[in-house]
């Protein structure tokens, strides 16, 4: 059995704020809004500026402010002067969990914004269509990061059976000694990683993430493993011969049964014809060779009998 834990934010250790490194991010506004991606390894006294370049109604002072995923930033509200025919507003984020990330907005007078989108590399690769796998087989599932962004620290494999959920409810197997050994193996190597899982089942179906860990965070990637009995693709063609036996069997029976009317149909003439009486019976002329035969027969098996209803017969 392998052992599964709760997944929580990435741990990462507190360094003190004047011993992390700064970095500066500096962006130049000429329209209403911008977005700037941001990407971050490892905790940093990150320093974002904005430069707006203003409009056509140049104010000699304007309000400027920050927003946080949307929520304005408390005390960050300053009158901004033009430098040089520009705005420019400028603040220090502490930036040392993975709670810090996330969107910062610089706001100009609510007349122009710039979003400063902070996280960690992404994962390239981004599967839609789910993974097929038939039970008893093997399947390798694979995960990679570009090649000019930084290399993980490590990677770490998720599952959670059903349905996709958030990342607090999905299970996370931390190192391949807590997979069942003799059906899982993790495989990492730089920017890729996969996960071979042997001898699957229908158990095994659900969706799996990979995560590139960093120290600041993780970037997480999806992909569905769908796991079928061999029977499962030929279910179609299983309906379709079942329902073409079906109607050949139909055909067969009505034709049967419309054979069985035609014959029935055709001898009934001769039949009304025979239990006629001698002296009222009239043998049509398609019917005297069937008649002819009956006597021949009368006079050569049994002379001493006669066919009852065909003496004093009259053919036309």
């Amino acid at each position: 059995m392998y052992t599964t834990e709760t997944v929580g934010p990435t741990p990462t250790p507190l360094a003190p704020v004047s011993t992390l490194p700064t970095n500066t991010k500096s962006v130049h506004l000429t329209g209403d809004n911008k977005i700037e991606n941001v990407e971050l390894l490892n905790p940093v006294n990150l320093s974002l500026e904005c430069i707006w370049s203003g409009n056509q109604n140049k104010q000699p002072n304007i309000t400027g402010y920050w927003r946080k995923g949307g929520v304005d930033i408390q005390d960050s509200r300053v009158p901004v002067d033009p430098e040089n025919q520009q705005y420019k507003l400028k603040r220090v984020f502490n930036i040392v969990s993975e709670e810090h990330l996330g969107n910062y907005t610089c706001v100009f007078e609510n007349e122009a914004e710039l979003d400063f989108i902070l996280a960690v590399p992404r994962i390239g690769e981004k599967r839609e269509k789910p993974i097929v796998s038939y039970v008893g087989d093997f399947v390798v599932l694979t995960c990679k990061m570009e090649d000019n962004k930084p290399v993980p620290r490590t990677w770490n494999w998720f599952k959670n059976n059903g349905t996709d959920k958030a990342s607090e409810d999905l299970q996370i197997i931390f190192d391949e000694q807590l997979f069942e050994a003799q059906r899982y193996d993790i495989t990492i190597d730089g920017r890729n990683t996969k996960l071979m899982v042997k001898d699957v089942s229908i158990s095994d179906s659900g969706v799996y993430h990979c995560a590139a860990v960093y120290n600041i965070s993780t970037s997480t990637s999806k992909m569905q493993l769908k796991v079928i009995t061999i029977w499962e693709p030929l279910k179609p063609f299983l309906g379709i011969l079942i329902e073409v036996v079906i109607l050949v069997t139909a055909i067969l029976i009505y034709e049967r049964n419309h054979s069985k009317k035609k014959k029935a149909e055709a001898v009934r003439p001769v039949h009304e014809e025979l239990n006629q009486k001698p002296e009222d019976a009239v043998v049509q002329p398609h019917h005297r060779a069937v008649l002819h035969a009956l006597v021949e027969t009368q006079a050569l098996c049994a002379p001493q009998q006669v066919l009852p209803g065909v003496i004093g017969v009259r053919f036309h």
